[in-house]
């Protein structure tokens, strides 16, 4: 039983092509995760990437907590079930089972007690004098699986292993393999395509989509709270009805383009909204799932028209087809078919037929129209708060908060949008903690204020009911009139540089050293740096040109380094800030008092986040 990690891991194959894009993944022990994706997502590369058969571009994989990077796939105690059973025809069952375990040299009765094991568990005792020609396809399945049990990995790999079988023959093997998981204890990484596979088997799921991680949840969270569109459309059966839509927060209600259909919204959802589309400053895509779309007893203003352009009836339930634009049989233009599902046993409408619909869009979601990304997530990203400054002071409703001298902003209104860990506990107003909501592992605190409702990600006592708040003004963006005044302080700078090679002569003998050059400063690169950029990169580390990310806390000003001019200070209270130009950048720096004139920034090399700048690889972090 083991844990796997995976660390910035990339697969770039010869001309440049990326098939898997920093993958950062940890896989508690016992957990059954599935890979799920379209077919060139990366998911099957990933898995051989972990099984050791294929080479990792960059990055990390952890095995139970070892470096795995360079260990042979015999070695790395997993146990792999492909897609093909790769039987050997010509010799039994108990042989197939047996033979991986004749190679390691095990003794007999170890051999036969492991077999006779795992044949028990599957229920394939009776066929172990069999050979694999005389079984059925599921029977087979069964033996690879058992020919992986008995080596009694520590992780074991599944590589699409029920796509060959039948329909009714891959329901009952997949409750098989969960079974076999509940009996066996172990790590599972089980890769598919089929969404349905995947709902009804992992534990936790990854959605992929060209070669990048697109969510991470647990079955229930991924159909009920999708990060975007593309896992919204991807998970779930039918797909999602998606439409272009305008929200009106002040009306409560949903328009969707090209038709006459309005629905009511729920005000609860506003809150978390992003506010350009809550005030329909700017349109959405609406998505609906078909549970969530009724047939209407009788036309009114919550209802729309759906023009049927056929049904299917699938036993228990039923799906009905249409339209809701104009044009009755055709596929419109314009996004505006519909499927619902009814389970009720009322006669299916006839095709051409108009019925009255109704969207239930308290179970909506809401996508942003260029990005796909979800507009009114479970956890938002910010708060946003219409703020009156004057001289150095914000005002918030009843709430006025000195500003820090390193603010410099006009008096006016604004639009400040403070990030959810921007408010931490303080003295500033007097909030009612209304509930705590646990999502993807982070604890989200909603705070209330008079009519207003805020969220925080801080941490409060459990008894704690009300509280005041101080924000963090380094995360805050300033806006008027939809254009940022003041953006937010930065994270990190960015620099560019490269590792050469330098020799030189050392009492009487040669030697080689290697250093990083970073801007126009060149500083010795230590040796466990050194060590993993050619881990990851190789040689060909001295022909990179690279990127590096360097917060603020890990340049420190030195008599050598990287020279630049110190252009302004930034007094945020606590933390203090210099802002330095250098020939071609500008970094920012935090230091324990004002500086000023031309000085020398030295970097902490291990706190820097190295980047191939060519092909955008993080090599070391």
């Amino acid at each position: 039983m083991a844990s796997v990690k995976l660390s910035h891991v990339y697969k770039i194959y010869p001309g440049g092509t990326k098939a898997v894009k920093d993958f950062c993944m940890s896989i508690e022990d016992k957990e059954f995760i599935v890979f799920v994706g379209p077919s060139g997502c990366g998911k099957s590369t990933t898995l051989r990437m972990i099984a050791g058969l294929e080479d990792i571009s960059n990055g990390e994989v952890y095995i139970d907590g070892h470096l795995v990077n360079d260990v042979e796939p015999k070695d790395r105690d997993i146990a792999m079930v492909f897609q093909n059973y790769a039987l050997y025809p010509h010799i039994t069952v108990y042989e197939n089972m047996a033979f991986g375990l004749r190679i390691r040299k095990l003794p007999n009765e170890e051999i036969h007690r492991r077999v006779l094991e795992a044949a028990e568990i599957l229920g394939i005792t009776e066929y172990l004098d069999r050979k694999p020609k005389a079984m059925s396809g599921g029977q087979r399945q069964r033996v690879a699986l058992g020919r992986a049990i008995v080596r009694e990995p520590k992780v074991f790999l599944f590589d699409e292993p029920l796509s060959n079988l039948d329909a009714k023959l891959r329901t009952q093997m997949r409750a098989e393999i969960r079974k076999l998981h509940a009996k066996l204890n172990t790590t599972f990484i089980y890769v598919t395509h089929d969404q349905t596979e995947a709902m009804t088997m992992g534990t936790r799921i990854v959605v992929m989509k060209d070669g990048r991680i697109q969510q991470i949840d647990t079955p229930k969270n991924l159909y009920n709270h999708p990060c975007n569109r593309f896992v919204a459309g991807f998970i779930g059966s039918p797909q999602m009805n998606f439409y272009t839509a305008t929200v009106n927060e002040a009306n409560a209600t949903v328009s969707i383009a090209h038709t006459d259909a309005t629905f009511p919204c729920p005000r609860e959802l506003f809150p978390k909204m992003h506010p350009q589309v809550r005030s329909g400053a700017r349109p959405c895509v609406l998505g609906i799932r078909a549970e969530r779309i009724r047939i209407a007893p009788e036309q009114g203003s919550d209802t729309a028209w759906c023009t049927v352009s056929h049904t299917e009836e699938l036993g228990d339930e039923s799906l009905i087809y249409g339209d809701l634009g104009t044009e009755a049989l055709t596929v419109t233009e314009h996004g505006t078919e519909v499927v619902l599902r009814s389970v009720d046993d009322a006669p299916l409408p006839l095709p051409g037929c108009r019925i009255p619909i109704t969207f239930d869009l308290s179970f909506a979601h809401f996508f942003d129209s260029d990005t796909g990304e979800n507009v009114c997530p479970r956890i938002p990203q910010s708060n946003h708060l219409t703020v009156t400054v004057s001289g150095n002071t914000a005002t918030w409703e009843d709430i006025s908060i000195p500003l820090p001298p390193a603010l410099q902003l006009e008096s006016g209104t604004y639009m400040a949008e403070v990030p959810v860990d921007a408010l931490a506990n303080g003295k500033y107003g007097n909030f009612n903690i209304v509930c705590r909501e646990t999502v993807e592992q982070k604890t989200l605190i909603h705070l209330r204020h008079g009519d207003h409702l805020l969220f925080t990600t801080a941490t409060f006592g459990v008894g704690v009911t009300y509280t005041g708040l101080a924000p963090d003004f380094r995360k805050i963006t300033w806006f008027q009139e939809g254009k940022i005044i003041q953006p937010p302080l930065l994270e990190s700078s960015t620099l560019f540089g490269s590792v050469i090679r330098r020799r030189i002569r050392e009492g009487g003998h040669k030697k080689t050293e290697f250093h990083l050059t970073v801007g126009e400063a060149e500083l010795p690169l230590p040796d466990d740096i050194l060590e993993e950029l050619i881990k990851t990169a190789g040689v060909a580390i001295l022909k990179k040109k690279l990127r590096y990310k360097i917060p603020p806390d890990a340049l420190t000003v030195s008599d050598h380094g990287i020279r630049a001019t110190v252009t302004r200070y930034l007094d945020y209270g606590a933390h203090k800030y210099i802002l330095a130009q250098t020939e071609t950048q500008t970094l920012l720096a935090e230091t324990g008092a004002e500086i000023a004139g031309c000085i020398c920034l030295i970097p902490d090399l291990h706190r820097l986040t190295y980047i191939s700048d060519a092909d955008d690889v993080i090599l070391y972090n």
